[in-house]
């Protein structure tokens, strides 16, 4: 009880925001509720009268949304995989999807490094912009054991980038000359979050809405092995640390290294087994997915509260500069790997 009273009001309150970005997503579906979630909570953060809420009694039970809500929301992520459906693209198109992600990821993280922002950062903004958006975030943040104070940046500026290419990329779909199942091979293959990929689609129909669901879940299956390699290499950091006799910083609390992969990536693969199976009927799959939507929103609330837009002007200049340049880098690339995946 102690500890349902002190996580309660920031629960309750990422809730009742999740409810409202809900009825505004229903008012202009063009704005993915997700997108409203993050900035829901910015607003909650920076407006002078609710500042004191979310950084007071809420703010426990905010940070649990964030963190333990994500991770939820990523294991029924796995529901909307179906290694049927990625196989199908051909294996061409599975190679090319993959380039695009490592090109993407590496390139990212060297841009980072580059503008002398910490590995941390460059990680999670790297995994973030290449693979599947706050999910992927949050997934590597709970491998590498990064504070989830770090991950706030990196969300909210994977999320304003996503919003941007919902109202960027269909803006440039005749001047490219693209046909409707080329423009969304594009979409799938380069915009960050599911939402915000079924949004910008949707506007060239259903032919383009189903191509790019199909790559873009294919680019989150790769966040298992992904994050799998950040695990080992993180195991290799603490074994040299051990024989260096600087083995306590990264240890749980119980005195064992962290998993290679955590619980809830493991579950993730199950949800994928399921689906890719056909063991969940489809009303279970429609209830999974709002269930989903739900804990991603309040999740990102969460989050987003935690962002103070002055703070963010001092420190996120040279972060801002590594979103756009990445955003660039993974648009140009899917707009190539479209080109040839879609003759």
């Amino acid at each position: 009880m102690p500890r349902l009273s002190r996580l309660g009001p920031g629960v309750v309150l990422s809730i009742a925001a999740t409810g409202l970005a809900f009825a505004i997503h229903a008012v202009f579906p063009a704005i993915p509720a997700m997108t409203l979630a993050v900035a829901l909570g910015l607003l909650s953060a920076n407006i002078p009268g609710t500042a004191v809420l979310t950084a007071g009694r809420a703010r426990p039970g905010l940070d649990f949304a964030g963190k333990h809500l994500m991770r939820a929301g990523i294991v029924l992520l796995g529901l909307k995989v179906s290694l049927g459906d990625v196989l199908g693209l051909g294996w061409l198109s599975l190679l090319l999807i993959t380039g695009v992600v490592l090109v993407s990821f590496v390139g990212t993280y060297g841009l980072a490094r580059l503008l002398r922002l910490p590995g941390e950062a460059a990680l999670l903004i790297a995994t973030g912009f290449s693979i599947c958006g706050a999910s992927a975030i949050g997934a590597m943040a709970a491998v590498r054991r990064i504070k989830h104070q770090d991950t706030v940046l990196p969300v909210a500026l994977v999320t304003l980038c996503g919003t941007l290419a919902i109202g960027v990329l269909p803006l440039l779909m005749h001047p490219l000359n693209l046909s409707a199942e080329r423009f969304g091979a594009w979409t799938g293959a380069s915009v960050h979050d599911v939402g915000q990929v079924v949004a910008t689609a949707q506007t060239a129909g259903t032919s383009a809405l189903a191509i790019a669901v199909v790559v873009k879940l294919t680019r989150v299956v790769l966040l298992a092995p992904i994050a799998a390699t950040a695990g080992v290499h993180q195991r290799i950091i603490h074994v040299r640390r051990r024989s260096n006799g600087d083995d306590n910083e990264h240890q749980d609390s119980d005195g064992r290294f962290p998993p290679i992969v955590p619980l809830f990536v493991v579950g993730f693969l199950a949800m994928v087994a399921l689906r890719s199976l056909d063991w969940v009927p489809g009303t279970g799959l429609e209830i999974a997915a709002a269930v989903q939507d739900i804990l991603l929103a309040t999740a990102l609330f969460g989050l987003g509260s935690a962002v103070r837009v002055r703070t963010l002007i001092h420190t996120g200049g040279c972060a801002v500069l590594v979103a756009l340049g990445s955003w660039l880098l993974i648009a140009s690339l899917g707009l190539g790997a479209a080109w040839i995946m879609i003759r």
